[in-house]
């Protein structure tokens, strides 16, 4: 189970900002470290930390993590939220997994996931399993 990513941004106040209003997450007690942050709350669990990065280009071909995902609902509603706020997204549905998504980039250029799951989806037997 994920406990929580960490974000290394130069816009700290931007990207508190985007994430909270795209995301609903709220900020919330954070040990007194000797810099600067944000642990940014969902549920009561501090989901994403935040802390002060130099910025840079973002390098898709390198090793490095490409995006994070958050598993949301209402698909509709969320859309509607991000054409409010002015927020360019891009969207994929896959029918076959009873999903839609959504693509977005906080102020500094990370890639996130939003995904909706529409419907259960039947588990599918792996190969070598008797059906």
């Amino acid at each position: 189970m994920l406990d929580h990513v960490t974000l290394r941004t130069r816009d700290l106040e931007g990207t508190r900002a985007f994430l909270t209003a795209v995301l609903d997450l709220e900020p919330g007690y954070r040990p007194g470290f000797a810099f600067p942050g944000y642990w940014l709350y969902a549920n009561g669990d501090p989901v994403m930390h935040l802390i002060p990065g130099h910025g840079g280009p973002v390098d898709r071909g390198g090793e490095t993590i490409d995006h994070f995902g958050f598993r949301l609902t209402d698909y509709d509603g969320q859309r509607r939220k991000l054409d409010g706020l002015g927020v360019d997204y891009t969207t994929m549905d896959l029918p076959e997994l009873g999903e839609r998504r959504l693509f977005l980039h906080t102020p500094t250029g990370i890639l996130l996931e939003l995904v909706f799951r529409e419907s259960p989806v039947a588990a599918t037997p792996k190969s070598g399993d008797a059906t």
